[in-house]
């Protein structure tokens, strides 16, 4: 079934529920944790937010969600920042960190304070709670008692529980088993086709490439790519392999290209697959593959989108 006049609909009905962020910088003294991001998620969507480890992914989902204040730039959901939101949770459900939950009440308990804060009936507690797969044992348990699973769970009920039309979810998958991920990936999708707006953090990144429309990647702390995915996906940058890997390395690497390595053993390059093969031929190097990245899947675009960026942030 084709899905897209029914997203575009969507979209039209709701085009107030949506993230922007315009030129977000987040600075710690010299340093630059975020540096001048902007981007949009759309009603109807998923957008998926990638990037290293230390890229800049959770200090920028902080900014956005008021939890941290942006040194230059700003942030709006469904057009106001998150602070001047009346009722935040009823305009957009946030999972940042699922170990941040009450330990010491139910699950029950705490969807049950949640609602009472943000207005809610009772009723749309045991909604949630079913929705989101916690049954009426796992509900009267305490959350110190939870696995990593259970939180998510808890964590995207929380979340739902004002009926929002934006979700904001950072790595919402950790912990699930493979049949937890499925439904997540399901529940997500009928989201956001009901006009609902997703931005979507996370590592799993055959999930995100299954459930994503749009995606924005990021690596030290500034965009390095973002748009529709299948056109990055057709964009990716160049697989390349070599008889003499370290000799094809050192040729495009003398040529002022960046390199990662792939995870079959090939060559990652940002670069048109003309350039590649022509540093190559320069340097005398004899090739045994040259293929688009896209054709990897969005493994190798991530890879090659964000090569030489995880080193630097690990060690910084």
């Amino acid at each position: 079934m084709d899905r897209r006049p029914q997203r575009t609909a969507a979209r039209r009905r709701h085009a107030v529920h949506m993230i922007e962020v315009e030129q977000l910088t987040r600075r710690y003294g010299r340093h630059s944790a975020v540096d001048d991001v902007t981007f949009r998620c759309l009603p109807g969507t998923v957008t998926g937010f990638l990037g290293p480890n230390g890229a800049g992914k959770s200090t920028t989902m902080r900014m956005i969600c008021g939890l941290a204040r942006p040194t230059a730039g700003r942030a709006t959901v469904a057009g106001r920042p998150y602070r001047e939101l009346d009722n935040p949770g009823r305009e957009v459900g946030v999972l940042l960190d699922a170990a941040a939950q009450h330990v010491g009440r139910t699950g029950r308990e705490v969807l049950t304070v949640a609602a009472h804060t943000m207005g809610v009936g009772p009723d749309r507690v045991a909604a949630t709670l079913d929705l989101v797969g916690l049954n009426a044992v796992a509900a009267r348990r305490r959350v110190r008692a939870y696995s990593l699973g259970m939180r998510q769970r808890l964590g995207l009920a929380h979340a739902l529980l004002g009926d929002p039309r934006v979700l904001i979810l950072d790595e919402p998958a950790n912990g699930l088993d493979p049949e937890g991920i499925f439904w997540m990936r399901g529940l997500l999708r009928d989201f956001a086709d009901r006009g609902g707006t997703v931005l979507l953090s996370s590592h799993l990144l055959r999930e995100v490439e299954a459930v994503a429309d749009r995606l924005v990647v990021i690596g030290g702390g500034r965009i390095v790519a973002q748009g529709d995915k299948d056109e990055l996906l057709s964009a990716a940058g160049t697989v390349v392999r070599a008889r003499d890997p370290q000799a094809l390395r050192a040729a495009l690497t003398s040529a002022g290209l960046a390199v990662t390595s792939g995870t079959d053993g090939g060559l990652l390059v940002p670069a048109e697959a003309g350039v590649v093969g022509q540093a190559a031929a320069d340097a005398g190097v004899a090739l045994t593959e040259l293929r688009p990245a896209g054709s990897g899947g969005l493994e190798q675009i991530f890879l090659t989108l964000t090569a030489g960026t995880s080193v630097k942030e690990a060690v910084r």
